[in-house]
């Protein structure tokens, strides 16, 4: 479950008695509120709705990982139980009909412990310029692919829908991708393997930052840009619709911006492969543009476009929703 903060994870482990494969033959469960920022003392129990199942890669066997969304006793979501409000929009028939595929593309930077300066980083100092980092390998280039690929492993073994993982341009800095996955799944599994990248690290004396700019200066930040697509954008004609998907998201610029992810104006600078957080621009094969839209879409008629705004410490849950919400449900 999501703690307090919107970004800090939290795990507790119970026994049941047998296996179960749907999360509604799960017991709910509580944890005290008032130690995660989440309640107050006097009133501390908040109760957890398990939501999603994955397989424990950690303790194996018949285990699982349950994802879980946290309420009041009386039933009502919390403030920061933001999978509710997106499951609604989720299970809209307008949204549904419309089958929303993601891909998200997940950076992260890991640090040393102690120091909290990036993995492969001389203490106190600065490794040569961007450039040989990206999809790199080498002693002096790839720092902590060890903890990238077990995690890769991990998340493959639990039933995410990993779809690949790189190198990024900053040293010690790296991405996975999760998708294509459809409505609320894309939420899930993110949060899922943030959760067991979380606990690899944890493994490895090594500390996972998702903040989107985490050396200030001539480094690149950290992004969780979000590939998109409907029933309709995959199909003949799909590209007409996708130009109206993205003048619809250009209106509601500022209410996505808002919701992207904390710190984002530090990164989104229209420096380092991102678009300035004011203005708002799509582009063919654009890297520099708030939605980019591939090669491959434009030839082919059909396909998807990459929201890139959304920050590397984004909830999935906000943005995949709101992006199906502006785009299939919002009337101008």
């Amino acid at each position: 479950m999501v703690g307090g903060s919107g970004m800090d994870l939290r795990s507790k482990a119970r026994t049941i008695p047998g296996p179960v494969s749907d999360p509604a033959k799960l017991p709910k469960w509580n944890y005290d509120g008032s130690s995660t920022n989440q309640a107050p003392g006097q009133d501390s129990e908040v109760i957890l709705y398990p939501q999603a199942i994955f397989k424990d890669p950690f303790r194996r066997g018949n285990n699982i990982l349950v994802i879980c969304d946290v309420y009041t006793p009386a039933g009502e979501p919390l403030p920061t139980n933001k999978r509710h409000n997106a499951a609604k929009i989720f299970s809209h028939p307008d949204v549904a009909a419309e089958v929303p595929w993601y891909g998200i593309e997940q950076e992260y930077t890991l640090l040393q412990k102690d120091t909290n300066w990036p993995l492969g980083w001389p203490i106190g100092g600065f490794p040569g310029p961007q450039g040989p980092y990206y999809c790199g390998i080498g002693a002096d280039k790839a720092y902590g692919r060890d903890i990238v690929d077990a995690h890769y492993k991990a998340c493959l073994y639990a039933g995410i829908n990993i779809s690949g993982i790189n190198g990024e341009v900053m040293p010690g800095q790296w991405e996975f991708q999760v998708g294509p996955s459809v409505g609320i799944s894309a939420g899930d599994e993110i949060w899922a393997a943030r959760y067991i990248l979380e606990r690899i690290t944890e493994i490895a004396g090594v500390v996972v930052s998702f903040d989107p700019k985490p050396i200030p200066g001539d480094w690149n930040g950290a992004g969780a840009h979000t590939n998109y697509s409907t029933k309709s954008m995959r199909e003949d004609g799909g590209y007409e619709i996708i130009k109206k998907a993205i003048e619809k998201l250009g209106l509601r610029h500022k209410e996505h911006i808002a919701a992207y992810g904390e710190g984002n104006e530090r990164r989104l600078t229209g420096k380092h492969e991102t678009a300035d957080i004011n203005t708002f621009t799509w582009g063919v094969a654009n890297r520099g543009s708030s939605i980019r839209v591939g090669r491959d879409t434009e030839k082919e008629g059909k396909g998807y476009f990459e929201d890139r705004r959304p920050s590397s410490n984004m909830d999935p849950y906000v943005v995949t929703s709101l992006i199906a919400e502006t785009t299939l449900l919002w009337k101008p």
